[in-house]
């Protein structure tokens, strides 16, 4: 089969293109890179205009005519390689807003895609109307939108989650939707909000190229390394103030035992080599399921802090910290159990060695390749 890609959410689009591959289907990955992450795409949008003096320009020709010149430009950009996107067998958009630009210019572009090709899919995975709005009425114990509600960080902060809920995102939702032969979920965090939909076929999970990413065998003999890793756009929405509370409860009580690495805002290439002296890497907060950088991370055998609530557990039929830890909105709790890993430093080794084991058996990047392409031609017309 011939696959077109459309944006990208960490590695998810290009690595599902490795499993593609290896399967023996082409496929051509799209997007921006998303945006300081830097992931490889083969077709790539240059997000202009979003920074400095030309971002302050950018504004005041909004306010005064209307017009996102950002938008303007990636639709000049669509339109130079708009004959590649053309006569697919199947086309994936990452989210509802794949190209990342103005609602209706959006609107536009993925018009000529549906145009062009039959069977179009869309993934949900990062935020989009149904998952935000699922979140927004509180249907979830805690979401992404629970440090919102408790007034940590202005709306603004919260935007880039918030605005799949406003009228413009909306439209773009249902026009969408409109158009797709169906929708799949890369985790639970957006299965829990599709399910009974009429266009919801199911959840796969995330690919993971375990070929690529080494299992790394963990020497407690030392000290304990754990990794903080922080993007600043999603500070508050990832937990990290809460991580940042647990460490200093440590710190204080191990911090002679312990060795605490943080770093910023990484591009993608720089990020993934970071942590391989780790031993445990608290990713995030507010989640049931593991996103991308969990799973990559507990491929190389690290234990990872972040989403793995009972719904995950009764999934995949787990004992609750035998693969990764359920990390709650509550540094007292994540403390506790970073202290119990400190002083159980076998469990670290044991925890370590199952999740890359799990990984490689619920999230091999081929076997997941193959759900997709099973899902694709059951939904797809000739």
């Amino acid at each position: 089969m011939k696959i077109l890609l459309i944006g990208e959410y960490n590695a998810l689009h290009y690595t599902l293109k490795e499993g593609l591959e290896a399967l023996g289907h082409t496929a051509l990955v799209v997007g921006n890179g998303d945006g300081f992450k830097k992931i490889k795409v083969d077709v790539k949008f240059n997000m202009r205009y979003n920074s400095g003096l030309l971002f302050y320009i950018k504004r005041i020709i909004y306010k005064l005519t209307k017009t996102d010149i950002t938008s303007r430009d990636i639709e000049r950009q669509f339109n130079t390689f708009k004959k590649e996107f053309t006569d697919y067998d199947v086309v994936q958009l990452i989210n509802e807003s794949p190209i990342k630009a103005h609602p209706k210019t959006e609107t536009k572009l993925l018009q000529f895609i549906f145009d062009h090709n039959k069977n179009v899919f869309l993934l949900s995975c990062g935020t989009d109307y149904v998952s935000v709005k699922y979140a927004d009425e509180k249907k979830f114990r805690y979401s992404i939108l629970t440090p919102y509600f408790e007034k940590k960080g202005t709306k603004k902060a919260f935007w880039h989650a918030l605005m799949y809920i406003t009228p413009p995102y909306y439209a773009l939702h249902r026009f969408i939707y409109g158009n797709i032969k169906g929708v799949i979920a890369s985790d639970l965090d957006y299965d829990i909000p599709l399910n009974n939909h009429d266009k919801y076929l199911g959840l796969i999970p995330n690919p993971i190229n375990t070929d690529r990413l080494k299992f790394i065998p963990l020497d407690v003999s030392g000290k304990i390394v754990i990794f903080h890793g922080i993007n600043d756009n999603n500070y508050y929405k990832k937990g990290n103030d809460i991580f940042e509370d647990a460490l200093k409860i440590i710190q204080e009580k191990y911090g002679n035992t312990v060795k605490i690495v943080t770093v910023r805002s990484l591009p993608y290439h720089e990020y993934i080599n970071t942590f391989n002296d780790a031993h445990i890497l608290l990713d995030q907060v507010y989640a049931y399921d593991q996103g991308f950088n969990a799973l990559e991370a507990m491929a190389k055998g690290k234990v990872v802090f972040t989403g793995a609530e009972k719904e995950w557990l009764e999934l995949y039929d787990l004992e609750e910290d035998t693969v990764a830890i359920n990390a709650l909105p509550d540094a007292q709790n994540i403390a506790s159990k970073l202290e119990w890993l400190i002083l159980n430093p076998e469990k670290i080794v044991e925890i370590s060695k199952n999740a890359r084991a799990f990984v490689e058996k619920e999230h091999h990047y081929v076997s997941v390749a193959e759900q997709y392409v099973n899902q694709w031609v059951s939904h797809s017309e000739s």
